[in-house]
């Protein structure tokens, strides 16, 4: 078992399910190190996410700690060597924590979004995302800025193909009305929304100024299903860049933000034409 010096979001998510599977069983750590023939500070280091664990190993703790077959299969899936994902091309030019988003997405089975500032990344074109990343402060190179142009693009592909994922994202009226890039960037991004809108597998939906106070304001959320309820993620973007959260309780919040937003928030054919008219205002 060789140490990782920089794990993945993905690979200290199964230390983190490991650990969260060993306590509910109440199972110490000294007897699953036992169990699985490894020492106490190497267990610590694959609940850590920084050396794998091997199916044996993993199926061995599973058994002793009572998980249903779902999870644990699901699990195995999660605890696989990762593969080389498109987005490893970008390793080491941009921040690691925007791959960690890229692989997150790709192994979802449904996205959904909340916006409240800026449009959906997934949703973007090459001039509005441009703008968004030319306004951060301190302001990036111009190189760097066209890298993660270049990224935000290529995750897209997530929303196409025989294997697209279903999308339901929430977008605030305040996030419509930014001029990212000046008047005519944002109409043609608005009126690319609608026409993405009309795909199956995607849904807009508007929260209107109308709707008062909101939960989150402020904060945009990324919430990506896993293959069971458990291993659902939510993704938040910070200043420091993204962060991750996968405890039950955030999980249970965070379902009930998107609840609240699904009640308030205008219908799927609404949303579009709402759009439409701002688009038309530009």
């Amino acid at each position: 078992m060789t140490a990782r010096t920089s794990p993945t979001e993905r690979q200290r998510r199964v230390g983190a399910e490991l650990r969260r599977m060993r306590v509910a069983a109440d199972v110490s750590a000294e007897t699953a190190a036992e169990m699985l023939s490894v020492s106490r500070s190497q267990l610590s280091s694959i609940e850590q996410g920084l050396r794998a664990v091997s199916e044996e190993r993993l199926r061995i703790l599973a058994r002793h700690c009572g998980v249903d077959a779902s999870y644990l299969d699901s699990l195995m899936t999660l605890a696989q060597p990762p593969e080389r994902g498109w987005w490893e091309a970008y390793r080491g030019s941009i921040p690691p924590g925007l791959l960690d988003v890229s692989e997150l997405e790709w192994h979802a089975t449904r996205l959904h979004t909340v916006q409240t500032v800026h449009l959906p990344g997934l949703l973007h074109q090459s001039a509005y995302a441009r703008a968004v990343f030319s306004s951060v402060i301190p302001a990036l190179p111009a190189s760097e800025v066209e890298l993660r142009v270049a990224h935000r693009m290529r995750r897209q592909q997530v929303l196409e193909g025989s294997d697209a994922r279903e999308y339901e994202g929430f977008v605030h009226e305040a996030a419509l009305r930014m001029q990212f890039g000046g008047r005519r960037a944002t109409r043609e991004q608005l009126e690319h929304l609608c026409k993405v809108s009309e795909r199956e597998n995607i849904t807009l939906r508007v929260l209107p100024v109308e709707a008062g106070s909101f939960p989150g304001a402020g904060h945009a959320m990324l919430y990506a299903e896993g293959a069971v309820r458990q291993l659902d993620t939510v993704q938040l973007d910070s200043a420091h860049g993204p962060e991750f959260t996968h405890a039950e309780s955030q999980l249970t919040k965070y379902r009930s933000h998107l609840q609240w937003m699904d009640t308030h928030s205008l219908p799927a054919d609404a949303s579009r034409d709402f759009i439409h008219a701002i688009a038309r205002q530009l």
